[in-house]
């Protein structure tokens, strides 16, 4: 039986998505506690994408085999739920279709990033959120987001991880920016992301928004041409995995 998990996780308590030698991230995590629950089983769990340490998930999701004959997927959410601890919870868990894939099947995906602007960041936002001083103010950051959003090649909004990415274009079909207070939200919808590219991004803009750098080199940088705006990546501690879109139909049985 293929279940599919949404997961919520704090990212401060983990090193990352990806399973680590040694362990301690959330794919470990998962893994050994459902082959635990499965009798032994091994249970191998498939994420929808990485998340480096420090980064937060409110939807997060996740597929893995178990024998088909223990319980249906709401044994699975509480049994999971009770085990692990509060740093991760299972929002849902439903069975899917043998074809579902959670990283290959995905369409899309949405990143939040917060900014805290208060001179002072308070200790329970302390991993939660950027404390950008001096602050970005919210009119400059949307003037950053309305270049930035659109299809593109963000090869210049990347981070290198070894390999050579083949095709950096990818389409963001929104980058909104909403605030309450001293924190300001970043929000990224798009059909897919490149190697810290939402941390990047983040960054470039509220460089933008400081005066530390213009609008032309953010488009000077989206052409691929030489700029003055450095490769700066946000800290972990202010992105948030939203929610991974699928298509409706062959996404699960139900």
């Amino acid at each position: 039986m293929r279940l599919k998990l949404t997961l919520a996780y704090d990212g401060a308590a983990f090193r990352g998505w990806q399973s680590q030698t040694g362990g301690g991230a959330v794919q470990d995590v998962l893994q050994e506690t459902l082959t635990r629950l499965a009798g032994g089983h091994k249970v191998h769990v498939h994420g929808s994408g990485r998340t480096d340490a420090g980064v937060h998930a409110l939807g997060q999701v996740a597929h893995a085999d178990v024998p088909d004959q223990r319980p249906e997927p709401a044994f699975w959410q509480r049994a999971l739920n009770a085990t692990l601890a509060p740093s991760i919870r299972v929002m849902s868990c439903t069975r899917a279709k043998d074809d579902f894939h959670a990283r290959y099947s995905a369409t899309g995906k949405i990143y939040d990033y917060l900014l805290w602007t208060g001179p002072v960041l308070p200790p329970h936002w302390a991993a939660r959120a950027w404390h950008v001083v001096p602050p970005a103010g919210p009119a400059a950051l949307r003037r950053a987001a309305k270049i930035l959003a659109g299809r593109h090649d963000f090869r210049g909004f990347a981070a290198n991880r070894g390999t050579p990415v083949k095709d950096a274009r990818r389409h963001l079909r929104r980058i909104s920016v909403s605030g309450r207070g001293p924190v300001i939200r970043l929000r990224f919808e798009g059909d897919g992301f490149l190697y810290r590219m939402v941390r990047m991004l983040a960054a470039a803009m509220v460089r933008v928004a400081q005066g530390k750098a213009t609008e032309a080199d953010l488009r000077a940088r989206l052409a691929g041409r030489e700029t003055d705006l450095p490769r700066i990546v946000a800290p972990s501690d202010g992105l948030y995995l939203v929610r991974v879109a699928y298509a409706r139909a062959g996404a699960q049985s139900g």
